[in-house]
């Protein structure tokens, strides 16, 4: 049975046979590229040389601190990053390229095609349509058009130097233009601040003459408000009225310090005086000339009283004189007192008579002085509009004359400066002869492969049927008449018999198929398993490894019908997976058992089919026999992976078989000779643990389609 996904349907790509075109037309190749490099030699040698050269500009501010106009103004940059780009695009303007184009006669030259003529190549890269026909164009557009192709002009990332290249055939040409160009741009900074300058100029005369009359006019409506107002100024550039007030206000004060002062004292010496008292301690009275004297002539008459006493008596007429001279002194002394005593309230009485007058002049000058703050408030703002427009005028005419110095002595710094300009180049920069040569070498020898690849593989021979063979037929199975027969026949494995491939085609002799009883073949066996939607297939071989081949056959006849088989060999001898690896000793159920493996590293692909295989692996048998437990599990987890799991477990017995049959499994018996009591045996011990459906399936008789002959065999 064939199904729809048979591996021999494919082809793959055989790298011997490309490597093989390469070396069989390894002399064209050669002989090709040879030929290509030459021509790319020759041509590169006798192509007409261009030279370049480049000038380089650096913008900056020229001025000086000694001429820049605003001197205290700080000293930022002239241009930032968008101003230097943007005198890129100035630079290669079309104003300025024709100026250049103009002043060197650039339209003279061939070069640049101002007359139209064109080679006999371009004539017919015109007629072929990829070129433009130059006579369309204005002799100056064209010249400007040829100009714009052979000129760079480009900022040098983060700074502010700008790079003027030219290429062209003439090398003392190449070093002109870039530096005409440079020379032309700096022509053009000074001419726009000349034509600055003069506008300013221009702008700046009539601005001047009318703040002069805006100026005069100011200060004249100040003088004016001034006279009219009376608005006159003392000392300190204060008004009058209000350096008046000030002063009485002053003068207020000490007058009534002195009046409180004077009625303080008459009030002391009134309370002496009314009390008898001393009145000699009062500084006031004291201080009276009169007073001095007669206090004088009193401690003279007391020495005397007191002289005399010691010889006379106090009733002594003597005695009783100075006495009584010494009472008028003391009455006098009083007296005077008195009149002190008047004079202060005097002085306190005129005091407050003064207060009184500087009080009512503080008021009539608080009134003026109000009046006077009301004109003056006017007045500071006609001196401030004045002010301002004469500061406005000063500032004029400061740039009037800046302007007008610059432009009569003709300092206009350009704000760039060219720091390198362009030499006549000694050397072409194209063509390049030794890196054309080797580009031509490699990409020749590239193409020349890759077409020669191109074409094996497109002629068929590089290819090759891509399929995976399936166990060979078995050619002659040896039936033993009786159960004693000989041993070496039951020696012959079927499954080593299944993979070796006939010596010539022509001694494929099949026998005869003999089915007895219930056996079927093996298309029929893999249709009804997947008829019955089993996810999980267990054969048993009785009869050892010979019948172990048919577990081989229905997995890959239920993988070419496009089923996602695995096949799971349990037997002791690996029969099953040997002949689906080659052999080839690889990790398998016994290490997933023991924990050497994961599920990845166990699942390989049958090496002639679409079928997955798990051999038994390379670790110890005993040791993974104690993880037997985990192999339901490990089911489960294939039977989830997979469409179908078919598990050989050899001559195993039925409780062996229970173990790993569950859910929608089939029980399949593989069978050689079906009279062997090994197969009765075992028949009535699946029927006895409950499989009653248990089939037989052989593999007599069973040829796989698309059978490879020997020289097709992949042994990948």
């Amino acid at each position: 049975m064939a199904g729809p996904h048979a591996p021999g349907s494919d082809v793959d790509i055989d790298i011997g046979a490309l490597t093989a075109s390469l070396a069989r037309d390894w002399l064209r190749i050669v002989l090709v590229v040879l030929a290509v490099t030459a021509l790319a030699f020759i041509l590169a040698s006798t192509a007409q040389k261009h030279y370049k050269a480049e000038t380089r500009l650096l913008i900056e501010e020229r001025e000086s601190v000694f001429t820049r106009p605003d001197a205290n103004g700080s000293n930022s940059p002239v241009l930032d990053d968008q101003g230097v780009t943007s005198q890129v695009e100035v630079i290669s303007s079309s104003d300025l390229l024709k100026q250049v184009a103009g002043d060197l006669g650039l339209a003279r030259l061939e070069e640049f095609e101002a007359s139209g003529e064109v080679s006999m190549l371009g004539r017919l890269l015109i007629i072929a349509g990829l070129r433009n026909d130059p006579v369309e164009l204005p002799p100056e557009e064209r010249v400007l058009k040829n100009f714009r192709e052979k000129l760079t002009v480009y900022r040098v990332e983060g700074s502010r130097v700008i790079v003027v290249q030219f290429s062209s055939v003439d090398p003392e040409l190449a070093a002109k233009v870039p530096n005409a160009i440079a020379d032309a741009y700096l022509a053009l900074q000074r001419k726009a601040k000349a034509q600055s300058d003069t506008d300013a100029t221009e702008w700046l005369e009539p601005e001047i003459a009318d703040l002069r009359d805006k100026v005069k006019e100011a200060e004249g409506r100040v003088a004016d408000f001034r006279g009219g107002s009376d608005l006159l100024m003392g000392s300190n550039n204060s008004v009058l009225a209000t350096q008046q007030l000030s002063e009485l206000s002053s003068e207020l004060s000490r007058v009534k310090a002195n009046r409180a002062s004077s009625e303080a004292t008459a009030s002391a010496v009134r309370n002496a005086l009314a009390a008898g008292t001393s009145i000699e301690s009062l500084p006031e009275v004291l201080s009276s000339p009169l007073i001095q004297r007669l206090r004088e002539s009193q401690v003279q008459l007391r020495a005397t009283i007191a002289d005399l006493s010691a010889t006379l008596l106090d009733n002594h007429p003597r005695i009783r004189a100075l006495r009584s001279q010494l009472a008028d002194l003391d009455s006098q002394i009083r007296s005077e007192a008195n009149k002190v005593l008047e004079g202060l309230e005097t002085e306190a009485d005129a005091a407050r008579l003064r207060e009184t007058e500087l009080i009512a002049e503080v008021n009539r000058l608080k009134a003026e002085s109000a009046r006077v703050g009301e004109q003056e408030v006017e007045l500071r703002a006609l001196e401030r509009e004045a002010a301002s427009q004469r500061d406005l005028l000063e500032s004029y005419l400061s740039r009037y004359r800046e302007a007008v110095s610059r432009k009569d002595r003709d300092y206009l710094p350009a704000d760039a400066r060219i720091f390198s300009r362009a030499s006549v180049p000694s050397e072409p920069y194209f063509p390049k002869v030794v890196p054309i040569t080797g580009a031509a070498l490699a990409a020749s020898l590239l193409i020349m492969v890759v077409f020669t690849l191109m074409r094996e593989l497109f002629s068929g021979r590089a290819m090759r049927p891509s399929y995976r063979t399936t166990a060979e037929p078995v050619r002659q199975v040896v039936m033993p008449a009786h159960p004693e027969a000989d041993e070496d026949a039951d020696l012959a494995p079927v499954a080593t018999a299944a993979v070796a491939p006939p010596r010539e085609p022509e001694q494929r002799a099949v026998a005869a198929p003999v089915f007895t009883k219930g056996q079927v073949s093996i298309e029929d066996a893999a249709e009804r398993l997947i008829a019955r939607g089993a996810s999980r297939a267990v054969f048993v071989s009785p009869e050892g490894d010979e019948g172990a081949a048919a577990a081989v056959m229905v997995a890959r006849e239920v993988a070419d019908a496009g089923l996602r088989t695995l096949l799971l060999d349990l037997t002791s001898t690996g029969a099953v997976s040997g002949p689906m690896l080659d052999g080839a000793k690889l990790p398998g159920i016994t290490d997933l058992l023991c924990s050497k493996a994961q599920f990845t590293d166990v699942i390989h692909p049958d090496l002639y089919s679409d079928c997955h295989v798990i051999p038994v692996g390379n670790s110890d048998p005993a040791r993974a026999m104690r993880a037997v437990d985990r192999l339901p599990i490990i089911m489960d987890s294939l039977t989830t992976a997979y469409d179908m799991v078919i598990v050989e477990c050899g001559p195993a017995d039925g409780a062996s078989i229970k173990r790993l049959a569950s859910g929608a499994s089939e029980v399949v018996i593989s069978v050689i000779e079906e009279d062997d009591a090994a197969v009765s045996a075992t028949e009535d011990e699946l029927k006895s643990v409950g499989f009653e459906k248990a089939f037989l399936v052989t593999p007599i008789g069973y040829e796989p389609p698309h059978a490879p002959v020997p020289d097709e065999r992949n042994a990948a």
